[in-house]
């Protein structure tokens, strides 16, 4: 009898954690560029035109955060410049790098022109801005999805997850941001219910675009449901996350449910929203750093040790940083905010005038 022992190196993990707190901040920003984008196009003193000050604020927040992380995953910012030095048109790294700063570019004017009071503006910006948006969220999906050494990334309703999932943290996110703003420019009851709505949406379209998945990879057995099927059976560790996230994907359409009625008490939209972004952020973990611990060939399990140092857990702590310390700047910004009647005041104008 021979025996064959086969070995498998181990390599490092390609895409850091930085990665993953791009990938999320991208998406949040496509939300809130979306958001701002119909929000504008409102009526004054309408539920949507209330919804405003928080969506430019996740905007502004998110869009100046994410470039960030991705210059740290370039782990020296200088290679930014190969990208256009060495233009190459059949890469999305290469052609995200042209679409990336019309982006920033459009989301900061969005967000200049709302603290400005430019109406006419914003709405001028408001077609650039959504298309921006869109081509954001088909280059950061379509760059993860052409690896085709990975099959469980290889299929084309990654993109659509991708986008689902940060527009699921969008709304996410402007819940916990909405407890910043000030009083005159907080979001109402109503408000609330309609970006409870908009989550709710948003988690049924994902709910469907999973079954979407699995029922069209049964039929076409398609090699990333196959993918999923391997580290289901062989890895203990995937099966017991698996679990855990569709008993979380049942937990957090379960909380916007209830929402309905439990909206105006004190902590749930903290809890909710906070929720919210937490799935998104933890699918893209699994995404991006589980899915390397599979070796691309040959059997295994790579399980990946975050390290203490700016390539893992100092650096998630220093973008958590950022965001907060934007947050808190923006929030004492807002205090100097103007009184006008068509940037989302004037509700709580009227409130006044009746009360005299």
């Amino acid at each position: 009898m021979q025996i064959i022992e086969l070995l498998t190196p181990h390599y490092e993990a390609a895409w850091l954690p930085w990665a993953v707190q791009y990938f999320f901040l991208a998406g949040v920003a496509t939300g809130g560029a979306l958001l701002s984008a119909l929000c504008v196009w409102a009526p004054a003193g309408s539920a949507p035109r209330r919804l405003l000050p928080a969506a430019v604020l996740t905007l502004a927040v998110s869009a100046i955060a994410a470039p960030v992380s991705l210059l740290a995953d370039l782990h020296q910012p200088a290679r930014f410049w190969h990208f256009y030095a060495h233009f190459t048109p059949w890469s999305w790294m290469s052609v995200g790098a042209l679409l990336l700063p019309a982006f920033i570019g459009l989301s900061l004017a969005m967000c200049a022109s709302w603290w400005l009071g430019k109406t006419r503006w914003m709405r001028m910006l408001a077609p650039l801005l959504v298309l921006s948006a869109l081509s954001i969220t088909v280059y950061t999906g379509a760059e993860v999805m052409v690896v085709r050494a990975r099959p469980l990334w290889n299929t084309a309703w990654l993109p659509v997850n991708l986008a689902l999932t940060g527009w699921l943290a969008t709304v996410g996110v402007m819940f916990v941001i909405e407890r910043f703003l000030p009083e005159r420019l907080r979001p109402d009851t109503a408000t609330l219910q309609l970006l409870r709505a908009t989550g709710l949406g948003l988690a049924v379209a994902l709910a469907l675009a999973t079954l979407s998945w699995l029922t069209l990879g049964l039929v076409a057995r398609s090699p990333s449901l196959q993918a999923a099927a391997r580290l289901w059976h062989d890895f203990p560790v995937w099966r017991l996350g698996m679990v855990a996230s569709a008993i979380g994907g049942v937990a957090v359409l379960a909380a916007l449910l209830r929402g309905r009625q439990r909206l105006t008490a004190r902590g749930y939209t903290l809890v909710l929203g906070l929720g919210l972004a937490a799935s998104a952020w933890a699918f893209r973990w699994a995404l991006f750093m589980s899915v390397q611990g599979v070796p691309k060939f040959g059997a295994g399990l790579y399980l990946y040790h975050m390290p203490l140092g700016g390539d893992g857990l100092l650096g998630m702590v220093g973008v958590a940083g950022l965001c907060v310390a934007l947050v808190a700047l923006a929030s004492w910004a807002l205090e100097f905010f103007p009184e006008r009647r068509d940037m989302g005041t004037e509700i709580q104008d009227k409130s006044a005038f009746n009360a005299i």
